[in-house]
């Protein structure tokens, strides 16, 4: 009862309303008309209509709002939903996509009990700038046959798409009036930031495409009569057959709306002032959204990057905000019916073009790809997956390449490092052979099945050596592959005749080396050590009594009789 209570609305989340309300209900109209253009253009685009955009942006916005982890997060359709919904709706139709958007509710919502919001936020920088890429690309690239004027392609994969209706432009079938509708908006997108960039640039836009195509009449694709009332909420109609094959997308559906709505919201945590997000709770939220949206017809919604960071440059401290920003929409479902109808398409298609541009930060790109040779590659490879087959298994191998890569850094860190030996003895003859036969190695870093193979080959090369101390306290990591490779690295000196003591290893190593057996290998029990200066006397007992044999004496006059005078 404690975590459900921690995941409803709380006092706190109005806390300083008295003070900010003014600029919440700013902030809120400032998002509402920045929202309304995108909004329309997402539910085009995935084939549910503007109705659908809009009626999401209303629901997902309000209940978002009202239980997020997040005060100033703003949520609704989004480009990078479209991705993921284009292809489900030309596979499975239309009635797919709210089935898909309540099964992806209740999975988004199972997520935030089971803790797994902090979990995503170890998703490397590296991966989310790669899907970024690939999503705008995708977008863009999504929005090619409406801004040329041509019927959209048959067909999944939106590069061959659009390489399809530019080929079918370029014959003639291609609209000059749409062309000229759809660089227009995006000039004025462009440009008119110049000027001052405080301005809704995206809806100017639109009202002067609009305007350009009432006064010269233009013939072109235009939005349509939109519903002047909201629905009621009705449940879609599922069978077990359905469910079985709508799993995959609606997995798909979650984890993209859970990514992105975390990744919304840890970027308003570096913008505004207010209590960082609460990830568990976001996940609560925008699941309980994704349920409710395709309830009353709208699609699947995330928190929204762009629109959260209007928000907080317009001011919002609260959740007020946000739930205004609904507000205003539902006033234009209500009274601005009639004059969002005659919005031409490829005005909107230019919309989402400049945007699909803009969600790039192409100095975050350049950072990543001068980092490191690792982190390019998986920059490129997300990105390029992203647009070849889709956004979850772009994800999937980024992140894997990713921990590879880690894994690998971890393990060269890694060290097996020889350290003199302090012997003070009485003659130096002997002083000198203890040198010769007697070293150390400070084990660093991490043992584990990244660094085994390496730590086993340093350690059995060493030569002309009777006692080999192995020094573990430094081991910071140690799995059960380091344990084994660490016995046969003991099994193998051993078989030398060299004898290895082990100093030090925690408490929780000396489990792990216990349980796999490599205490076993050691050929007397008493080698493990807890002090230096122990194992060091130890080992020049043995190198004394070893180098007092017949057999070694022997030895020693071989190798002097050896020597060229």
């Amino acid at each position: 009862m404690g975590v459900v209570r921690r995941m409803l609305p709380q006092r706190g989340d109005y806390a300083g309303l008295r003070s900010s309300w003014r600029t919440d209900l700013i902030a809120g109209l400032t998002v509402g008309v920045v929202a309304l253009p995108l909004a329309l253009a997402f539910g085009i685009t995935t084939g549910l209509g503007a109705r659908a955009g809009l009626i999401t942006a209303i629901i997902a916005g309000v209940v978002a709002a009202v239980f997020g982890g997040s005060n100033v997060q703003v949520s609704g359709p989004t480009g990078a939903m479209t991705v993921v919904l284009v292809p489900l709706v030309a596979r499975y139709g239309v009635d797919a996509v709210y089935v898909v958007g309540v099964m992806a509710g209740v999975i988004v919502v199972i997520s935030a009990f089971a803790g797994v919001g902090r979990l995503l936020a170890y998703i490397p920088w590296p991966v989310i700038e790669g899907f970024t890429v690939g999503i705008a690309t995708i977008i863009f690239l999504q929005q090619v046959p409406a801004a040329l004027g041509v019927p959209k392609p048959h067909g999944e994969n939106t590069a061959a798409i659009a390489f399809r209706a530019v080929r079918e432009a370029v014959a003639g079938d291609g609209s000059a009036a749409t062309i000229a509708i759809a660089s227009l908006v995006a000039i004025v997108m462009i440009f008119l930031p110049l000027l001052r960039r405080s301005l809704p640039v995206s809806l100017i836009a639109v009202v002067v495409a609009t305007a350009v195509a009432q006064l010269t009449h233009l013939d072109i694709s235009r939005i349509g009569k939109l519903p002047d009332s909201l629905p009621g909420p009705t449940f879609p109609s599922i069978t077990l057959g359905k469910l079985s094959d709508l799993f995959s997308p609606a997995l798909a559906v979650a984890a993209l709306a859970a990514i992105e709505s975390l990744l919304s919201a840890k970027v308003a945590d570096g913008m505004a002032d207010t209590i960082r997000h609460d990830p568990d709770r976001e996940l609560f939220g925008q699941g309980l959204a994704n349920i409710a949206s395709p309830l009353f017809g709208g699609m699947p919604a995330t928190g929204a990057i762009a629109r959260t960071a209007v928000n907080v440059r317009a001011g919002a401290r609260t959740r007020v905000a946000a739930a205004t920003h609904a507000l205003v929409l539902v006033a234009v479902v209500f009274f601005g019916g009639s004059l969002v109808a005659e919005i031409p398409l490829a005005a909107l298609a230019g919309v989402l073009m400049v945007t699909a541009v803009r969600m790039v930060e192409a100095h975050n790109v350049r950072a990543v790809l001068r980092a490191t040779h690792g982190d390019a590659a998986v920059l490129v490879i997300t990105a390029a997956i992203t647009i070849a087959f889709d956004l979850i298994l772009a994800v999937e191998v980024g992140i894997a390449i990713a921990a590879i890569l880690a894994l690998r850094n971890v393990a060269r860190a890694a060290a097996a490092i020889p350290e003199p030996v302090d012997v003070v003895i009485n003659t130096d003859d002997e002083q000198r052979l203890l040198h010769e036969h007697i070293v150390t190695y400070r084990l660093d870093g991490a043992l584990f099945f990244g660094a085994a193979q390496r730590f086993l080959t340093e350690l059995t090369t060493v030569a002309d050596v009777r006692v080999v101390i192995l020094r573990l306290p430094d081991v910071q990591v140690l799995d059960a592959t380091g344990a084994h490779a660490l016995g046969e690295i003991v099994a193998e000196l051993e078989a030398r005749r060299i004898t290895v003591l082990i100093k030090g290893p925690r408490p929780q190593h000396l489990r792990t080396l216990r349980a796999v057996g490599t205490l076993d290998r050691l050929a007397d029990q008493r080698h493990l050590f807890d002090d230096l200066d122990a194992a060091l006397d130890h080992a020049r007992l043995h190198v004394r009594r070893v180098l007092s044999t017949p057999e070694a004496s022997q030895v020693r006059g071989s190798r002097a009789s050896n020597v060229t005078p």
